[in-house]
């Protein structure tokens, strides 16, 4: 087991977190930039919810706005700037695979300044018609669904990695026989594909479904690589290393490879 030195060693890099333009997180950006640097973190990855042109009227209420987007990565890019004395800052994104618009969504991007994007599937199969999937369900093809279309992301070779693939709250009939499937499903493709899997600081906070020690038990069976993501949606969140070095633990007591940082 590491100590407490060693573990705080680990601290060096978080590329998931928000901003308030996805209407759930709190502070201002520069608020964000500042308490990662005293916190002590090297690497700090905004990766808020991605705007997602649908070609409807439908607006998200838990992401950027079609019309925000210019002022997300014009103020990001001006931060980036303004501290690459302090910190090394990416500008990215968390993205669904909503297979129907995704291809819409890497046009809509192509034109900013992105250097990532993490996948985070909410919904299956899309925000506007579909379930959420972090509340409680019964239906298995939801929940397989959802496997493939995590898969289909993972083979675009469009994301850095994998956001709380746990995320899926099934409560159906055969539920450990049904979860294990999609999880053995969705492990075995992200090392196929060599690409991280998230252990979610913030789901661990809640004290909710994930992290899954189901989940990444399989995960090590695998080999997968893993990295903590703080999900971040407040400055003062990056103060919480106390729930940072548990996500450590976690990685430790189920025998996972956990990355420190990620080579964007």
């Amino acid at each position: 087991m590491l100590n407490r030195q060693e573990r705080e060693m680990k601290f060096i890099a978080n590329y998931h977190t928000h901003t308030k333009r996805c209407r759930h997180a709190v502070g201002e950006d520069r608020e964000y930039v500042e308490a990662a640097i005293e916190s002590g973190l090297k690497i700090l990855g905004f990766s808020d919810h991605t705007p997602y042109p649908t070609g409807t009227n439908f607006k998200s209420g838990m992401r950027i706005l079609l019309e925000d987007a210019d002022d997300y990565f014009q103020s990001i890019t001006d931060l980036k700037e303004e501290y690459k004395n302090d910190i090394q800052i990416y500008v990215g994104v968390e993205a669904e695979y909503f297979p129907e618009h995704f291809q819409k969504l890497l046009d809509f991007l192509k034109d900013y300044p992105l250097d990532y994007m993490i996948l985070g599937n909410h919904f299956v199969p899309d925000e506007q018609y579909g379930t959420y999937i972090g509340a409680p369900f019964t239906d298995r093809q939801i929940l397989e669904e959802y496997a493939d279309n995590v898969i289909a992301a993972i083979k675009t070779g469009k994301f850095a990695y994998v956001a709380h693939p746990d995320l899926p709250n099934y409560v159906g009939e055969g539920r450990e026989e049904a979860c294990g499937a999609i999880l053995h499903r969705i492990c075995k493709t992200a090392k196929e594909y060599n690409l991280p899997l998230e252990i979610n600081m913030l789901g661990h906070v809640r004290q909710i479904q994930y992290p899954s020690d189901t989940f990444f038990r399989i995960a090590a069976e695998y080999g997968n690589d893993v990295i903590i993501g703080m999900d971040i949606h407040d400055p003062k969140d990056f103060f919480n290393k106390a729930a940072f070095r548990d996500c450590i633990g976690f990685a430790e007591k189920n025998g996972l490879h956990l990355l420190e940082k990620l080579e964007i």
